[in-house]
């Protein structure tokens, strides 16, 4: 069973009551979900992530102690710790009945706050570059069960993806970092019999290129560990699935077939560029492409920051 599977049973069978019954006066300032840090909340979960951290449990968001004080969230706390300790098999992990889990009350600023840096959820234009991007995932991933205040929804829609001009800085630095690795460093290490530093070179123009993909995607990278697996589910460029996966997992004695699939991502990506009206022309050198798209964008400045800010 997915973990995402198991929440919503789990608080439907105790959660929901319990709220109802003794958290009526609340019930309207309350939401609830699952959503952060986890393969649960990533929908990526398999029979290997129950050997840890998988748990039948869910996420009260409370906003701050002028609507909901102290008491009231102790009183929330305690009532979520009392809920049944083992439902359809799985075992509750061992909860501090005061807080400090993944899962349970959860302020929501303090949730943004571990997120993004931000306690209110808004970023500014530097906060758009810094914040990690698995982070900006796991403030906006899982499933919301419900959100009678709103806040919690509105928050997670504020950051839903970036900005557009700060999109374009980040695909045009990384576009810059595809050319560099894949269409220059690559052959040359190759040539001088660099097999170490070709190795690192392909594996940094696929980090980028896999970046490239998720920013046309308009949808944020997630941890690497689950960042192919997101790949695959992506309605644009997937396909590249494989191409990147070949680039990493063979060595360099296929180097100049490892050449033609650089060239073939680049011309796919360059085609996607032009696609969605970013650059009035595509172009398979990756290099001038990069520029092109920093020209495009709007915000001068943004466009006016190093082309590599957003990366």
């Amino acid at each position: 069973m997915k973990g995402l599977e198991l929440s919503k049973r789990y608080f439907e069978e105790y959660g929901r009551p319990m709220l109802q019954k003794n958290f009526a006066d609340v019930l309207s300032k309350l939401a609830v979900g699952l959503i952060g840090s986890g393969s649960e909340c990533y929908g990526f979960d398999d029979d290997t992530s129950t050997d840890h951290d998988f748990e039948p449990a869910f996420c009260i968001f409370i906003p701050d102690e002028d609507i909901i004080d102290r008491k009231t969230a102790f009183n929330l706390e305690r009532a979520y710790y009392k809920l049944p300790k083992e439902f359809l098999g799985f075992k509750r992990s061992i909860l501090n009945p005061v807080g400090g889990s993944r899962h349970g009350v959860i302020r929501i600023s303090d949730f943004f706050e571990a997120k993004t840096g931000s306690k209110s959820g808004k970023l500014s234009v530097n906060d758009w570059f810094s914040v990690p991007e698995y982070a900006l995932f796991e403030a906006t991933n899982g499933e919301i069960f419900f959100d009678n205040f709103g806040l919690l929804s509105k928050l997670r829609k504020d950051i839903s993806y970036y900005p557009e001009s700060a999109r374009l800085k980040k695909l045009a630095g990384n576009l810059l970092l595809m050319a560099q690795s894949g269409q220059y460093n690559y052959g040359r290490c190759i040539s001088h019999g660099e097999k170490a530093s070709a190795q690192m070179a392909v594996f940094d123009f696929v980090k980028s290129g896999m970046q490239t993909v998720f920013i046309l995607n308009k949808k944020y990278m997630p941890y690497y560990k689950w960042s192919f697996k997101a790949l695959s589910n992506l309605p644009k460029l997937s396909n590249l699935y494989d191409s990147f996966e070949y680039l990493i997992t063979t060595d360099n004695e296929n180097a100049e077939i490892k050449k033609q699939i650089i060239e073939d991502i680049c011309a796919i990506v360059s085609n996607e560029v032009k696609e969605q009206g970013i650059v009035k022309e595509s172009d398979t050198e990756l290099e001038r492409l990069a520029y092109k798209v920093n020209d495009s964008i709007s915000d001068n400045s943004i466009r006016n920051l190093n082309i590599f800010y957003g990366v």
